[in-house]
């Protein structure tokens, strides 16, 4: 099947039912996978940018409503961010796996041309919205929008300009599913570093954002 052209200035919903049909690429023809568009306000100054939908955000349509998911909810919280107030999307829309010999699905990291081929819807939502601030989560994400040399533990934590004439900020730090898997010995103090960088982002919302809730103290 051929893959769906992304349609040129197109809003969110026409988007997301657009990329419902696409066929760019071989996740789309995984037995009992869908296309897990971005959800969120059209009107946002903030974007959220991981890796790719997993099992459970699969299974339910919508992107991160799983582990990673809940541990970012309690993360944003705590840097003073308001779930309700973001876009939250994937740089691949389709959960790549792998099974064993039973029927749990296994994570696979995306490839190169998974990337590549989802490159242009992730650029239509930003184009939809036009955010000040995108915060990339994890290094799937970070080598979509910053490049192949794109390293993590290089480049969180840093605001970093956005493409030319998108007058938007970048903002890198860890996908939440690095800190679920990190050593029970260094979670506390991994989950901090991963708060602190989304008070960063707390911190640059713009005035005209409104909303009451000031980014706790570190």
């Amino acid at each position: 099947m051929p893959p769906v052209a992304v349609p040129s200035g197109a809003d969110l919903p026409t988007l997301a039912s657009a990329a419902a049909e696409c066929h760019a690429c071989d996740l789309s023809e995984l037995p009992g996978t869908r296309t897990v568009f971005g959800a969120g306000p059209a009107r946002t100054w903030l974007v959220v940018v991981g890796e790719q939908p997993g099992d459970v955000e699969d299974r339910r349509g919508r992107p991160f409503v799983g582990p990673a998911g809940k541990l970012l909810d309690r993360a944003l919280d705590e840097a003073g961010l308001d779930r309700a107030e973001l876009y939250a999307t994937n740089a691949v829309k389709h959960f790549g796996y792998r099974t064993g010999n039973g029927p749990r699905r296994i994570h696979q990291t995306p490839q190169a041309r998974h990337i590549a081929a989802c490159r242009p819807w992730l650029t239509a939502e930003l184009n939809a919205i036009r955010p000040s601030l995108v915060v990339v989560l994890g290094a799937t994400a970070g080598a979509t929008l910053l490049g192949p040399s794109f390293r993590v533990t290089r480049m969180r934590g840093r605001l970093l300009p956005g493409p030319p004439g998108s007058n938007a900020q970048l903002l890198a730090t860890l996908h939440p599913s690095a800190v679920l898997r990190a050593a029970p010995a260094s979670f506390d103090e991994v989950y901090g570093g991963f708060v602190a960088d989304l008070r960063i982002a707390a911190a640059t919302r713009p005035a005209s954002a409104g909303g009451d809730r000031e980014p706790p103290s570190p």
